[in-house]
């Protein structure tokens, strides 16, 4: 499958999927680490933030709501019209091409979204990243992990629409590959009753 037939079944899967998202309570763990993160933000001075991956703005409202300048991007043209009808700065756009200057933001935060990133586009994603964000920003990054990895579409049957493509990356991985755009000053991870992981670090970007 190439990379323009993945993303394609991604906008048709996520624009259907956008009102159930949208009703669907965050993980606990989730919400706790966000509130860290923007705390450490305020902390540090930081003042626009650029989601990658903005869904329907349900971590952008409470970015938005916390006093920070706001962006974010997503494949999907209905999640960007649920979050600017909450009076959200939303532009739709691939994490692999953002269409901002360099060095444009304070700070970065990406949930779930490099899941759909095969692991021969991760460098150029996380390049295209760091290319936004301004020098030692912190960019908070969560996946689903494995023990194992891997690569494949998945048929959910929730009617939504095509399979999505999934890059379950291990542990060592997904750090490894972190490690090469900056310094990660924070990890850990939880489980979720499921038979995966979720991942979550911040890395002060080089």
């Amino acid at each position: 499958m190439s990379r323009s037939e993945r993303e394609q079944n991604l906008i048709t899967y996520y624009s259907n999927e956008v009102q159930a998202r949208t009703d669907r309570a965050l993980p606990e763990p989730r919400v706790a680490h966000r509130t860290a993160f923007l705390a450490r933000l305020r902390d540090e001075g930081r003042h626009s933030v650029i989601e990658l991956g903005c869904g329907p703005g349900r971590d952008g409202e409470a970015i938005a709501a916390a006093g920070f300048a706001y962006t974010g991007v997503d494949l999907s043209p209905a999640s960007v019209e649920a979050c600017r009808a909450l009076g959200l700065e939303a532009q739709v756009a691939s994490v692999l091409e953002l269409p901002f200057e360099d060095r444009a933001f304070d700070a970065g935060w990406t949930m779930s979204t490099l899941l759909h990133v095969a692991d021969e586009d991760l460098d150029r994603a996380l390049t295209e990243i760091v290319r936004v964000l301004k020098p030692d920003a912190p960019l908070a990054i969560g996946l689903w992990g494995s023990a194992t990895g891997g690569e494949q579409v998945w048929e959910d049957g929730t009617g939504f629409g095509p399979g999505r493509f999934f890059s379950i990356r291990t542990d060592d991985g997904l750090r490894s590959a972190l490690e090469r755009y900056g310094v990660v000053d924070e990890w850990t991870t939880w489980d979720d009753d499921r038979a995966m992981h979720y991942q979550w670090a911040v890395v002060s970007v080089s």
